[in-house]
């Protein structure tokens, strides 16, 4: 029993190990890897080279095979340049195990040691990044020791070789338990090297281990279908022709088994090097049948899943469920659907001032209905980002993932406030049938044209990042302020001159004011993370330092400054930009 949890343990490390190469390099590569593979799709041979290239980094095929599919489901690239690729990727695979195969004990400990200490010193660089890689490698490598070490003893035992000698050595039961365990352990590389082991330990015979093989080959194309049975058809083009070929090449190299063994035998005297070799051997052969057919196998998979009619009025879903496998990727989904958000508030709010013009009841009511799509797209967003792997995103991306959870949110609370503003004008404007006065109703009208301007705003301040942008967001906020204050007291004016619009709407008006100060404030904070991030973000808004227990005297003639005087509803809370100024006279004291 010892033995046995030994060697399960040894399996569990190996399978680690090839998880976190993966996602090491898809952290180091990052959107190099779609630049890669996207700028090789014009050629099959390029195609199929930049496959082998890039299945050789990430140790994958399976991770290569869903980033092709989300490119394909978004039209990106055709199905037969994907194809050819991943003949590639296979290949690419395989190369690895032919690498893994040698005696590298001597090795392992070397690339924990020199992968830890740049992983602790240097963690969140790219050099940490690649001892990440480092310490996969040296597992992946002890795993292979361990399992030799695990294996032997049960090699000794006689129950053990009557038990396997009972088995029937039939090679489609074989292939399907190869494609068994590749899907149970999501890595057909791990599956190849382990079944190589226990062949080399007379464990498993020459026949069964190569049937496992050909089954892990299948396995590896089946990962990837059923990662993508729920995606749209564009997405499950890719997989589903991978698989076709590796069914159509396991058929055609069933027969030839009994005659390609004692071939291989003659020049590969081990068993381990016997089956890494057929697994090549496998997999170039695939190649090397199914190039010339990939532009014909990919017309006729677009064909056959083709994508349903569009209805009407429906609009491209960005939140793919295949780029998941793909940080990069994934983030630039969510990022395109935040934006679609933000047109969706945009649509609110520039329908908000016609329903206060018009009062207009229908149009009102249609557009509070929108936030509901506001709040779904919210949720649906952060579900997504929640979905993606933290530890495969490099800094950047990791920050980039902090901006659109910040946008999102943001939208949503402008959505929010749109709703309540609309909310009170049906109860108080429109239900009542009351109006603004014209002057009141200029100004409201053109806080709102700013409004639409600082949204927009905040979309390319989101969008493209710039310093500038945000800078010109953040004095967008501090004008939007000074205009609030006073339109606010301009209706206090018009209040003493008793102008009968404006005390009958009165309360309404000041809450308007106050709910398009609030979206304003939503809207420009968007720019706070990047001006933090570029340096340029003031620690406080105080005109200078006031230190715990120090008294700060007033100038000895103080220059005289108006009375800014915020004018707020009543019952509403006072809001975040509020400013409480000291008293011209006197000094200023802290006390701890």
């Amino acid at each position: 029993m010892l033995h046995l949890l030994n060697l399960l343990a040894a399996i569990a490390l190996l399978v680690w190990g090839t998880h976190i190469v993966r996602t090491g390099m898809l952290r180091v590569l990052g959107e190099n890897l779609r630049y890669v593979l996207s700028r090789s799709f014009g050629n099959r041979f390029a195609a199929l080279l930049a496959g082998v290239g890039v299945t050789s980094l990430v140790q994958s095929s399976t991770a290569t095979c869903l980033i092709l599919a989300s490119f394909a489901g978004k039209g990106l690239v055709a199905t037969g340049a994907a194809l050819a690729v991943m003949l590639g990727a296979d290949v690419g695979t395989s190369l690895m195990v032919v690498v893994y195969s040698f005696d590298l004990s001597w090795l392992s400990p070397l690339l924990i040691f020199t992968g830890v200490v740049m992983f602790v010193s240097r963690q969140n660089s790219t050099v940490g990044r690649v001892g990440r890689v480092l310490i996969g490698l040296g597992l992946i490598t002890l795993a292979l020791q361990l399992i030799v070490g695990a294996t032997r003893p049960l090699t000794e035992s006689p129950a053990v070789r009557a038990l396997l000698a009972a088995l029937p050595q039939e090679v489609l039961l074989d292939i399907v338990v190869g494609a068994v365990l590749t899907v149970a352990a999501y890595s057909s590389l791990a599956i190849v090297l382990l079944t190589a082991t226990l062949a080399a330990a007379d464990i498993l015979p020459l026949t069964v281990a190569l049937g496992l093989v050909i089954g892990a080959n299948v396995g590896s194309g089946l990962l990837a279908v059923l990662a993508t049975a729920n995606a749209a058809p564009e997405a499950r083009r890719l997989p589903l022709g991978n698989l076709m070929f590796k069914v159509t090449g396991a058929l055609v190299a069933i027969p030839f088994l009994p005659h390609v063994q004692p071939l291989l035998a003659q020049w590969l005297p081990g068993a381990h090097q016997l089956v890494v070799a057929y697994h090549l051997l496998f997999n170039l052969c695939l190649a090397v049948l199914f190039i010339g057919l990939t532009g014909v196998v990919g017309r006729w998979l677009e064909r056959w899943l083709a994508p349903p009619q569009a209805a009407v009025g429906a609009r491209p879903r960005h939140l793919d469920p295949v780029a998941l496998a793909t940080p990069s990727l994934a983030i630039s989904c969510a990022a395109r659907e935040a934006l679609h958000q933000a047109d969706v508030v945009e649509a609110m709010l520039r329908g908000m001032v016609e329903v206060i013009r018009h009062n207009d009841l229908e149009l009102s009511q249609k557009l509070r209905a929108m936030d509901d799509t506001v709040d779904e797209l919210y949720s649906s967003i952060k579900f997504y980002l929640t979905q993606i792997s933290r530890e495969a995103l490099s800094e950047r991306e990791g920050r980039r993932w902090t901006d659109i959870v910040s946008f999102t949110i943001n939208m949503e609370q402008v959505g929010d406030a749109i709703e309540r503003a609309l909310q009170d004008v049906e109860d108080k404007k429109i239900l009542k049938n009351r109006r603004f006065s014209d002057a009141g109703m200029a100004e409201i009208c053109h806080l709102h044209e700013r409004l639409l301007a600082n949204l927009r705003l905040s979309m390319s301040v989101f969008l493209d990042g710039h310093v500038r942008d945000a800078q010109k967001l953040l004095e967008e906020k501090a004008r939007f302020r000074e205009l609030s204050h006073e339109y606010a007291a301009n209706h206090i004016a018009r209040l003493q001159e008793q102008t009968a619009q404006s005390i009958e709407t009165s309360s309404l008006h000041l809450d308007l004011l106050s709910e398009l100060k609030r979206i304003n404030s939503h809207l420009c904070s968007i720019a706070y993370p990047i001006l933090e991030s570029a340096g340029v973000l003031a620690a406080t808004r105080l005109r200078q330092p006031v230190l715990a227990g120090f008294e700060v005297p007033e100038p000895a003639m103080p220059a005289p400054r108006p009375v800014t005087a915020t004018v707020a509803a009543r019952g509403s809370a006072p809001s975040a930009d509020t400013r409480i100024e000291p008293p011209l006279g006197g000094a200023v004291r802290l006390e701890t």
